[in-house]
């Protein structure tokens, strides 16, 4: 919830010590006439700053008992989301409708669609009827979507009009019009988006030139159901302030702002990196999530994740043998598990990101594959030459001999082990992200340690298969 204005113009300095515990007292005290003239003296988002020192109730006190409404809201918009979510039981109904009057539409439906259903019908019969018809159409689409995200607060003008009289129409309208005017989109009489023209071209242009003979044509918009990642892509791609919506008739419905896209990264990336990480994704931010919820959200994961590194045991067992006859293997399984397991890992969180962004598709399986089996190779051989070196040069300044007299077979049996491990690693964890996309899923889910589970157990059936082939008729 962006774009409403500070409820005053005042510069203040940064860092200011915020009045905290004055503001306290005078809850404490009732003394509101001064609590009012404290709150007059700080900018918006400074107040909102201080109401999160305060407790729930001390902040709905501040809230429900601020008589200038249009302050009450300025500072209602700058407190952070899960605390506005927080606050909404314990405002009245009457002080939460007040305040919804303010908000664009968009704004207005994030508040609505957070209460219940029954003080959603109660808070809507005391809306003026366009207000709540608009908010109606609002709630009935995905939160997810364009539908969800756009406001209904645009200006649009039919393609006929002049440029004259579109900039008197839009002076006529004021600011309650629109969220913002640096686009002003041209429809045909069906109201069907036709063009669009930026707020420079109409200040520069002929007053008495059509806006058909102005406006691109060529406009970038998305329907009412897009999903809010491809919406982000598009706005991040196009460096766009605003982006129209049109409903399955191309008709002009809404527009998203760029605000509301920074929200939707901001989303998209939090729960991303949730999903990297091992596990689901929270609904809520930390301190907002449950106990129990957390522990549920963890635990499914980290059990998957646990069953599979039980077949790094079942592997280890299958290979019992050679490990027996030769000791000296056993001292680089955490080497070569790691190495594979990081080599993934990276391969998959590169993979991940760039389809979130929109720099990968599906189709580019084959381009990546290729890339990541050149870059597997290099990184493999770079980590076994390090491996290669390593042992000789133990070997040669100790005086245990620590890796016996088949310490150079010992040595490319590792070098070569690394090579496959990695070269494998990169392979399977650049292409489960396309895998998952392609059934459907998430690519993040792809998770590093889900990814570095799964090349555990390869890693080491690569080790040992290596093993017994450099090493047979010597050690094993």
């Amino acid at each position: 919830m962006r774009g409403m204005p500070p409820a005053q113009p005042n510069e203040t300095t940064p860092h200011r010590v915020l009045p905290v515990e004055t503001a306290r007292r005078l809850l404490r005290r009732e003394a509101y006439p001064n609590l009012v003239r404290l709150l007059r003296k700080l900018h918006s988002s400074e107040c909102a700053e201080m109401l999160m020192h305060l407790t729930v109730s001390e902040q709905s006190k501040v809230l429900e008992r601020l008589p200038d409404v249009e302050l009450a809201t300025a500072i209602f918009t700058y407190l952070p989301e899960d605390a506005r979510t927080q606050l909404l039981p314990h405002l009245s109904t009457e002080r939460l409708v007040a305040i919804v009057r303010l908000l664009p539409p968009d704004d207005a439906t994030d508040i609505l669609g957070a209460v219940s259903p029954e003080r959603l019908t109660a808070m809507l019969e005391q809306l003026p009827e366009p207000l709540a018809a608009e908010i109606n159409q609002l709630l009935s689409y995905d939160p997810q979507t364009a539908g969800g995200l756009m406001t209904t607060s645009y200006f649009a003008l039919e393609e006929t009009c002049t440029v004259g009289e579109a900039l008197e129409r839009l002076r006529r309208a004021g600011k309650a019009k629109t969220e913002t005017v640096f686009y002003l989109y041209t429809v045909d009489a069906e109201h069907r988006l036709v063009g669009v023209v930026s707020l420079r071209q109409l200040v520069m242009a002929d007053p008495e030139a059509a806006l058909r003979n102005l406006m691109e044509t060529d406009v970038v918009s998305v329907g009412v159901d897009e999903d809010q990642e491809h919406i982000a892509q598009l706005v991040t791609r196009y460096d766009f302030l605003a982006l129209p919506v049109v409903d399955h008739g191309d008709r002009l419905v809404g527009i998203v702002t760029v605000d509301d896209v920074i929200d939707v990264i901001s989303e998209e990336v939090t729960e991303d990196i949730q999903k990297i990480g091992g596990m689901e994704a929270l609904e809520a931010p930390y301190f907002q999530t449950g106990f129990l919820q957390m522990v549920k959200k963890r635990a499914g994961w980290l059990t998957a994740l646990f069953l599979g590194e039980m077949l790094t045991a079942t592997a280890m067992g299958y290979f019992e043998g050679e490990i027996a006859r030769a000791v000296v293997l056993a001292l680089f399984i955490p080497l070569i598990i790691s190495s594979g397991g990081n080599s993934g890992s990276q391969a998959a969180t590169l993979v991940i990101r760039a389809m979130a962004i929109g720099e990968v598709r599906l189709r580019d399986w084959w381009r990546v594959v290729r890339r990541e089996l050149g870059a597997g190779l290099v990184l493999g051989a770079i980590l076994g030459a390090i491996a290669l070196v390593r042992i000789l040069a133990w070997q040669a300044v100790s005086s245990t001999r620590p890796y016996g007299e088949h310490y150079l077979l010992v040595a490319f049996t590792l070098a070569c082990s690394l090579v496959g491990v990695v070269l494998f690693g990169t392979t399977v964890g650049s292409m489960l992200p396309f895998l998952l996309r392609r059934l459907g899923l998430d690519p993040a889910s792809a998770s590093a340690p889900f990814v570095a589970t799964l090349v555990d157990v390869t890693g080491l059936v690569i080790y040992f298969t290596v093993a017994s082939i450099f090493l047979r008729g010597s050690l094993l």
